[in-house]
């Protein structure tokens, strides 16, 4: 019964692929999606009954070299083997604030720009080119000019980075948009365009526009304010602005934080396409071309340029928990103001993960992998996203583990490609399916007690927010 179920599902999507001459992108889209649907169909004809024992064939956690911290607070020492891989900041809670619509996100952003004095950093997938992006456009230029007439003035930067090909698209696009900035303010604007090094020779040639996104794109968002940051999985476009639910994470006055950002955009940057004033891009002086030069020789300077980073970053970082924790002269938070130093304590530990697999960076997937095989029986993990498609890897311990499970994701109507036009407007049937095989499979082994998903609706919004948390219902302190 269980084949017989899936067939028509495969034949399905046999059926929209040769419906696809001349759109190879999405057709390998589709393809990988039929292609996993029948694996995983095969995966659960097999899976044996002792799966709950994933957890104990996972890759061990990585070793805390670090000592126990009697002066954290309670309940960090779960996390402090992250450490070993990138750096801890601590901040007050005070100075974390959780926003809650796209109009606050888009209206802090207008803002900060309006009052940066320094810097301005902005990583995104792209930047649209309706009214709202060109107001956001127009901010930074305000700024600018502002920065030139001040009776003192200051050293603003502004620093963007974009993906090259989701930011080429069309004839009107995230370049053109920024072009004039380049032009009127070249000693303090830079724009980025990362290219990934795996669209190079004839399959650059060949796949056409919108469908080369498929093979790979710079990912980061964040935005950046002087000291102030805001992490967020929202791109610089209008829906974002608007009705397209996300998250976003505004960390006020973190000093070292937005230092380390700043470093990771310049050191991605670095390895991309440098945009010019006449809409031409070149590689930094030094730099091996993203998909021009060796393939081998590129991803290891990216890698050596990205990774001293997070390592410097890291080594300070530990540097400052061991000054302010671990020092025989500890000062009080009286005598830390008295000094001058008027930043309430850390109560909250922030990591930023790094995944970028080209380089052989994947350090979100170990963190990841490792927090999901470490949920005990007892543990809550709340997942949201806006596409279901979790590796095999991670299904395997979601349905190994013990831990209780909320998982939160777009119903197809919030689908970013719900009515799109053509085959794409299949796409949210394609998650549905997923979906669907990943409950059954819960249902089969009788979990769905234990581990339950749940369809996020708002009319006339679409859903873009991903995250993890993980707590248990002992009473501990608040991470």
């Amino acid at each position: 019964m269980a084949a017989a179920a899936a067939a028509p599902g495969l034949v399905f999507w046999r059926r929209l692929l040769g419906l696809l001459p001349g759109r190879p992108g999405l057709a390998a889209l589709l393809g990988r999606l039929s292609d996993r649907l029948g694996r995983n169909r095969d995966r659960r004809r097999r899976r044996p009954p002792w799966l709950l024992l994933t957890p104990l064939l996972s890759p061990a956690v990585p070793h805390v070299t670090s000592p126990p911290c009697c002066l954290c607070p309670e309940g960090v020492h779960r996390f402090q083997w992250i450490r070993n891989l990138v750096p801890e900041f601590g901040v007050s809670s005070s100075h974390v604030r959780v926003l809650s619509s796209p109009a606050e996100f888009f209206e802090l952003m207008k803002g900060q720009i309006k009052v940066a004095k320094r810097r301005v950093v902005m990583a995104s997938l792209y930047l649209g080119t309706g009214p709202l992006e060109q107001e956001l456009v127009d901010c930074l230029e305000s700024a600018l000019e502002k920065s030139l007439q001040a009776k003192f003035p200051s050293d603003l930067r502004v620093s963007i980075l974009l993906d090259f090909t989701r930011g080429s698209r069309g004839r009107k696009n995230s370049r053109t948009m920024l072009l004039p900035l380049l032009q009127r303010f070249p000693e303090q604007v830079r724009v980025s365009l990362f290219h990934t090094p795996n669209l190079r020779g004839l399959l650059r040639l060949l796949i056409p526009e919108r469908f080369n996104e498929t093979i790979g794109l710079q990912h980061i968002k964040v935005y950046l304010f002087d000291n102030s940051v805001i992490l967020s999985g929202a791109n610089l476009s209008d829906s974002y602005f608007t009705n397209r639910q996300d998250r976003y994470v505004f960390l006020q006055d973190c000093p070292e934080i937005a230092d380390f950002f700043t470093e990771l955009v310049d050191a991605v940057g670095d390895v991309s396409l440098q945009l010019r004033g006449d809409d031409t891009v070149q590689v930094v002086e030094g730099m091996v071309h993203p998909y021009k030069g060796d393939r081998a020789a590129y991803c290891k300077a990216a890698n050596k340029r990205v990774m001293d980073v997070i390592n410097s970053a890291r080594t300070r970082q530990q540097m400052l928990h061991a000054q302010t924790f671990h020092s025989n002269s500890l000062l009080t938070q009286e005598d830390a103001a008295a000094a001058g130093d008027r930043r309430p304590a850390p109560d909250t530990w922030i990591y930023p993960l790094i995944q970028m697999k080209p380089f052989e960076i994947q350090i979100d997937e170990i963190v990841t992998e490792t927090l999901l095989t470490e949920a005990e029986r007892g543990a809550k993990v709340y997942l949201t996203t806006g596409y279901f498609n979790l590796t095999q890897a991670y299904m395997d311990l979601v349905l190994g583990t013990r831990a209780e499970y909320q998982i939160l994701l777009a119903s197809p109507e919030v689908n970013g490609f719900f009515g799109a036009k053509g085959v794409a407007g299949a796409i949210p049937a394609a998650y549905v399916h997923i979906e669907r095989q990943f409950y059954s499979e819960v249902c089969s082994l009788g979990q769905q007690e234990r581990v339950q998903l749940q369809e996020y609706w708002r009319r006339g919004w679409t859903f873009h927010a991903k995250g993890q948390f993980t707590g248990t219902w002992r009473p501990r302190s608040p991470l």
